[in-house]
């Protein structure tokens, strides 16, 4: 008998139909013998709504009250879950995150989870339920409702089943596995069988969609046994993400093509060309909540230079008007900003040992003239920062260069 943890996305529980669905999958996990955690979202499209209903009230609604309304979709489906698993025959409760307890800090709309109190869960598993989490969501200290920011069930899937020791936990969503890129960009990309941490972790802080950057991480950290697989395909093995990479005699330079639209790069023009300008720059950006990617800082010339990064387009007119404070307070130049460029990223643990990857990917945007404005490099993988128009191409022609679209 196993321990499982699945998590299903929006759209696996898109409807009644669906999560009716999702309960027969869960009875055969059952049948079998197996302890079973399911971690549900929101019905697909009920969080935007939501936060739409939020923004009708207040253009800025405060943090505390839009974690209590976003935290309600979650909830909802953990209750018709728990019913279809009733009709299917199976003993099932369900929990909020502040009812187990998931203990988090106090970051509204992004929390961090600091502990997962599993007594609850542990005793209903031994009498035979099924125990259906919210996922997304806990609460602080004081009992303040949080959510986890986008993707957040996948964390809190993870998270659970580090805390159980779960032997494996299970990511079904309306994928069947980690694709080389995005299919709907390149249509001959392929279904991975395995990945590795290393690799998954860099892919879903470079875009990815398929699982959130966190969950990776916990997944990393706790070495739990983690595996993408579709919610509409009973028969796929979907993808494996592995501790160690397995040792192949033509093991793939690289393994994906990542990227994200969501980037907008920041410059500081004619700052004072001196020892801790960097932080006086970013520290107001980190006050303010903001995550920064890529950074460069240009040559000094004449006792100045420019500064730029990129954040999330969603934080562009934040940090916009962050950076106007700072202006006047370092007396530079001015501030530009282009909320119109897109990341595009190779990722592979194969490049550790193959020289030259960088020039093969500098060559091929270079054959399409795509122009390159930053570049950021590190063990696995080179990101470059291009104007938004181009990404598909540059997608496409990365992938062809580095043989992903060749059968193994």
């Amino acid at each position: 008998m196993a321990l499982i943890v699945q998590k299903f996305g929006g759209t696996s529980v898109a409807s009644t139909d669906r999560i009716k669905n999702v309960a027969r999958r869960v009875a055969r996990w059952k049948a079998q013998g197996n302890d079973v955690i399911v971690v549900p979202s929101a019905m697909s499209g009920e969080t935007n709504r939501l936060i739409g209903l939020a923004r009708e009230i207040s253009a800025e609604p405060d943090p505390r009250e839009l974690d209590v309304i976003a935290s309600t979709g979650e909830q909802v489906t953990i209750a018709l879950l728990a019913m279809a698993m009733h009709e299917e025959g199976l003993k099932a409760k369900s929990y909020t995150g502040a009812q187990v307890r998931v203990l988090t800090d106090s970051t509204f709309t992004k929390a961090r989870i600091l502990q997962i109190d599993d007594e609850k869960i542990r005793k209903d598993l031994a009498e035979g339920n099924v125990v259906v989490v919210a996922g997304f969501q806990g609460a602080d200290e004081n009992g303040n409702i949080t959510t986890l920011g986008r993707g957040g069930s996948d964390t809190s899937a993870v998270a659970l089943a580090a805390a159980l020791k779960a032997d494996e936990c299970q990511i079904y969503t309306d994928v069947d596995g980690v694709y080389t890129t995005d299919p709907r960009v390149v249509p001959e990309a392929r279904k991975l069988d395995t990945i590795t941490f290393e690799e998954m972790l860099e892919m879903a802080s470079l875009g990815s969609k398929v699982l959130q950057i966190r969950s990776v991480e916990f997944a990393g950290k706790y070495k739990v046994k983690l595996r993408v697989l579709s919610s509409f395909d009973d028969e796929g093995e979907g993808t494996l993400i592995t501790v160690e990479e397995e040792k192949k005699m033509e093991q793939p330079i690289i393994s994906g093509i990542a990227f994200n639209r969501d980037e907008a790069k920041l410059t500081v023009l004619g700052v004072p060309d001196r020892p801790g300008i960097a932080y006086q720059i970013l520290g107001p950006i980190a006050e303010a909540n903001i995550d920064v990617d890529m950074i460069i800082q240009n040559v000094g010339h004449d006792g100045t230079t420019d500064f730029s990064f990129t954040v999330n387009r969603g934080d562009y007119t934040k940090a916009l008007g962050v950076l106007e404070t700072v202006k006047t307070k370092l007396d530079a130049r001015g501030v530009v900003g282009d909320n119109k460029t897109c990341k595009v990223s190779a990722v592979g643990v194969g490049m550790r040992s193959h020289p030259g990857v960088a020039s093969q990917m500098f060559s091929a945007l270079a054959s399409e003239s795509i122009n390159i404005q930053m570049i950021s490099t590190s063990e696995i993988k080179i990101s470059v920062v291009i104007e938004e128009k181009y990404l598909e191409l540059a997608v496409r022609v990365l992938h062809k260069a580095f043989g992903l679209d060749k059968a193994d």
